[in-house]
Order: structure tokens, then C-alpha cells, then sequence
């Protein structure tokens, strides 16, 4: 299943003198290869792809509310609650603005500089970046240990990227979510994940929901996401992706992450 969405499920960025824009996150540290999907339903697929093409449009935005379970310093399952903004304008510009339990975060990416911003602590963090959403994804994710929620159906590939690792799975029954017939499908990456998928039941194929489960971790822990407010007419300018730093702001260094997370115990 997908790295992104699965395995670092929340937005974690460490800064030098103790920014923290979200929460660590459920890291594997593993690039799951996309193996052979002939267990998969060509049914399934064709949603999939349905769902991917749809999101390859120009520009979009939707919201998100998540809920992601983690552990406590005494191994206890605790959960964190998130709400968040997701606007897209390929080939290279994203915003996305998050409030949550532990407060508010903005992320801006105009092509050439990505920038983190901590509004409750009037803190940010810079990085130049060139070059497609996808690559700059990747780029956060080695240079800063940057993880963005629900980021496979952000990249260049978004079908691709969702089937990324996974090794069985279907359509296990249907729902109405927000007045809308959708489609609820099941996979399994590897021993690792599970996912369950709730993708609109119509040529668009938006997805909905979302439920994570991490089978390799203790208690099992769970990340949930509902997506709505899909809208792929804005007219967002350019100027909205750029950060401009409110006074009072101070800009705080990054610290390079430049090996992988360790995989967790089994």
C-alpha cells in the first residue's frame, strides 16, 4: 500500500530548537515496490484509475478531517485530531492549511521554495525546492523527515501511487457517505497495512474515506480521513502559494534528515 498515505499518515516536520509542526508520525522507512496487481480485480482497477485521472486535473482543492491513533510515552493508544485544507495547482504548487488538537500549521510550495509556518508559535522553516509536486514530496521526506497526510493523491500518478505495495484486495461492499453512493473496497500491503477505501460510485470516483490500519505495530493503531468539499473550479492566483512571513515571524533552520526511519518492531 502506499508509503505515503499508510505509513506516514500525519504531517511531521522537527526543526532545530524545537519546532514541531505536527506530530510524529507511524514511519515504516520503507518504499514499497509496486508488485503484480493480478490479484486484484480488474473492476477494482478501473475505479482506481477512475479515481486517479480524475485527480490528475490541473488544479483542485478538498478538505480533510483525520483522526490518527499513536502511542503514549507509557506505550498507552492515544489519538489526534486534525482539519485540514489541501489546494493543488500542477505541476508545482500546493497549499495546505491544518488546525488540530496541537494547533495550527500552513504549508506553502510555489515551485521553487517550500515553506512550513507554525502560527501559533510564529514560527517557519524554508527549504528551496524545484520541480513537480511528486518531486518535492519526496525531496521533504528525505531532506526534512516531512510526511503530508493522504499525499499519494497528490502525485503525478495517483492510481499508482494508492496500489503502491499493495498485494490483494476488492470491493467489499458499498455506503452512503454525505449523501453520496460510494463504493468500499479492502486491501492488504505486505504483512504491514490494511486499507479500507470508500470511493464515489460514478465516473469521477473522488474518494471519501479513508481507515489505515498498521497490523506490524503494537495496538495496532488506525489513521482515518474524510475528504470532502472536492472542487475543481477555483481560480486560485499564483500569489496564494507563496509565503509571505506576518510580522512578528521568525524564520528557524532546518535539520536535515538524512537517513531513513527505522522500521518498526513486529
Amino acid at each position: 500500500m502506499p508509503t505515503r498515505i499508510l505509513a506516514k499518515a500525519s504531517l511531521a516536520l522537527l526543526f532545530a530548537g524545537g519546532l514541531t509542526i505536527l506530530s510524529p508520525a507511524i514511519s515504516s522507512g520503507v518504499h514499497a515496490q509496486t508488485p503484480p496487481i493480478s490479484a486484484i480485480p480488474e473492476e477494482t482497477k478501473a475505479a482506481l484509475d477512475r479515481m486517479g485521472k480524475t485527480l490528475q486535473a490541473k488544479q483542485f482543492s478538498f478538505r480533510s478531517h483525520t483522526l490518527r491513533a499513536y502511542a503514549g510515552p507509557n506505550g498507552e493508544l492515544l489519538h489526534i485530531a486534525h482539519t485540514m485544507k489541501t489546494v493543488v495547482h500542477r505541476p508545482d504548487h500546493l497549499s495546505v492549511e491544518v488546525t488540530g488538537d496541537d494547533g495550527s500549521k500552513q504549508v506553502f510550495y510555489d515551485g521553487k521554495t517550500l515553506v512550513v509556518y507554525d502560527v501559533g508559535q510564529k514560527k517557519y522553516a524554508s527549504l528551496p525546492v524545484t520541480g513537480s509536486i511528486d518531486q518535492m514530496l519526496e525531496v521533504a521526506e528525505k531532506r526534512m523527515k516531512m510526511d503530508f497526510p493522504l499525499a499519494d493523491l497528490l502525485t503525478d500518478d495517483p492510481a499508482k501511487s494508492v496500489l503502491s505495495g499493495v498485494t490483494s484486495g476488492g470491493q467489499v461492499g458499498t455506503a452512503v457517505i454525505d449523501g453520496v453512493p460510494c463504493r468500499h473496497f479492502f486491501f492488504n500491503q505486505m504483512d504491514d497495512l490494511d486499507l479500507e477505501f470508500w470511493l464515489e460510485d460514478n465516473d469521477k470516483a473522488l474518494p471519501r474515506r479513508l481507515v489505515v490500519t498498521y497490523r506490524s505495530v503494537p495496538g495496532r493503531p488506525t489513521f482515518t480521513a474524510e475528504l470532502s468539499d472536492w472542487d475543481f473550479t477555483q481560480q486560485v492566483p499564483d500569489t496564494a502559494f507563496v509565503f509571505q512571513p506576518p510580522a512578528g515571524a521568525t524564520k528557524v533552520e532546518v535539520q536535515a534528515n538524512t537517513t531513513a526511519a527505522p522500521a518498526p518492531a513486529k
